[in-house]
Parts: C-alpha cells; structure tokens; sequence
C-alpha cells in the first residue's frame, strides 16, 4: 500500500517503540504470503503501524485479523478502517508482551489455530517468538519479520555460527526456514542492520517436544558458556538438581567433553528429558 493511498495511516516511527515501516506493495504482498494463504484464516499481526501489512492481509483474504498496536496514534487510526466496522478487522492498543492470545482469539470471534503475520517492532520480537513457541494449539504457521540477525539464530542449525537456544527451541516444535532478506532501504525509517523473514511452520504433534520450559532451561545453560566443554556448563543446573552432569550426559549417550554447537535437536531432547526424571 503507497502512503499516498487512501486508507492510509499517518505517522512517523517512534524509536523506543521499534518502529520500522514497510511500504513497498510487493513486499508487503510477500510477507502476508509467506507462510502460506491467509484466505479464510484468522490472522494476528502485532506492531501493524500504518497498516501497509495490514492492508496486504486484507487483500489477500484474511478471514478475521486481529491487529495488536502499542502506539495509539496508528491503533486508533486503524479502528477507523472499514473493516473494523464490519469486525472482519479487530484493533487492539496493548503491549503485545502482556496480550492473552487465545482469550483474545476468542473474543474477536477468530478461529484456531490463527496464523501470525508480522512486521515485528525489533525491541520485543525475540521475547514474543519464544511466547509463541511455547503456545499451545492455537498457534499456527507464524512468518516474522526481525533482523537478519535474530532472523538467522532462529533457523540454525548445529555447527553453524549462529546455532543457539532459540534455534533449539524453535527447532523442537516448528520447522522453520528464511524466506526472504531485505536491506535497511526497503524500510522507513532505515535500521542500520539487514531484515529477514523467518517462516515457522508447526511440526505434527507426534514430531514436537512438549516440555520447551524444560528444553529452554539446557539450552539456556549449554550455551551460556559456549567455550566450555558440557560438562562444565551444565553443572549451573545440575548440580542445585543434584544431578552429575557427566553421568547426565553419558546416560544420554553424549560425549561430556562435547561443546553446545555441535548437539543435535535429538540430543538436546534427550538431556532434557533425562533431566525431568532425575
């Protein structure tokens, strides 16, 4: 959507609030796609700003779109919106960190499981991603736009540079990929980094790891000291669990002088699992 059309919503971007907008049609077009048809889903979007995604997920077909805005310039802006007359388009000013997502699903009169579509503001993606991780049958595909950075970390995989916690956990119940990369001038106003969308689609209940506070917890701790063999650096949860990390890890079938980079999403199953019985 151009900012010259109407519908528009104006507004400059806030900087503590993370605000970076997109405005190129094809784009926007991309991103709502991303993670498949969005004809006939519920939807959420979280930091829509001045509506150029929103716009592009209404064109597209979306059957309910929930849009969560902090800054209430653009959330009441959007609520002036055709589509939030007829309810096909539902605005809600919140912090999205503090949002009940599937009492706000039902409230809006969405359907499960709500795809989530969003330009995310790059102060709280992070946080939001592993909420929605850790979500249960509500949560459906998700397609994120972050910095290519974090973007990265989150589709890792082992021995590669940007492995770590958030790939391991976005690993254990979705299988998540990079769509797309986008440079800092195709935002207004520019970060200073690159941007990328990262699509997670959900793994089949049977292929997903359940106990992700658990999983977070090892992973948290594996890689909290990287240059450390695993033996060392799971002795900050271990040992207040009165676990051995080394028997821990041999009863797992793992090399306790092993490093955190090189374990498998299998691995880092099994140690969490062997941690819930001890």
């Amino acid at each position: 959507m151009s900012e010259h059309e109407p519908g528009f919503t104006e507004g400059r971007a806030r900087k503590a609030l993370g605000q970076h907008f997109l405005f190129d049609p094809d784009i926007l077009r991309r991103t709502a796609l991303a993670a498949g048809p969005v004809e006939g889903r519920t939807v959420i979007e979280v930091g829509p700003g001045p509506g150029g995604l929103t716009r592009a997920l209404l064109r597209e077909g979306a059957g309910k779109l929930i849009a969560v805005e902090a800054d209430p310039r653009f959330a009441s802006a959007l609520q002036d919106w055709p589509e939030a007359g007829t309810g096909r388009l539902s605005v809600h000013q919140a912090d999205a960190r503090k949002v009940n997502w599937e009492q706000l699903i039902a409230d809006a009169g969405g359907e499960a499981p709500a795809m989530i579509v969003a330009n995310l503001p790059y102060n709280v993606g992070t946080p939001l991603l592993v909420d929605w991780l850790k979500a249960g049958t509500w949560r459906g595909e998700m397609a994120l736009m972050f910095q290519k950075e974090v973007a990265e970390r989150i589709v890792a995989g082992p021995s590669t540079p940007h492995y770590g916690r958030l790939a391991v956990l976005a690993h254990a119940v979705c299988d998540p990929h990079l769509a797309f990369t986008l440079p800092p001038g195709a935002f207004k106003p520019p970060p200073k980094v690159d941007s990328a969308v990262a699509v997670l689609v959900p793994l089949q209940p049977e292929l997903r790891f359940n106990d992700l506070a658990t999983l977070e917890k090892v992973a948290a701790a594996a890689f909290g000291q990287r240059r450390k063999m695993l033996r060392a650096s799971l002795k900050s949860i271990a040992k207040p669990a009165g676990i051995d990390p080394t028997e821990w890890l041999e009863s797992c079938g793992i090399d306790p002088t092993a490093r955190a980079e090189t374990l498998t999403q299998d691995e880092f199953r099994k140690l969490a699992t062997a941690f819930i019985r001890r």
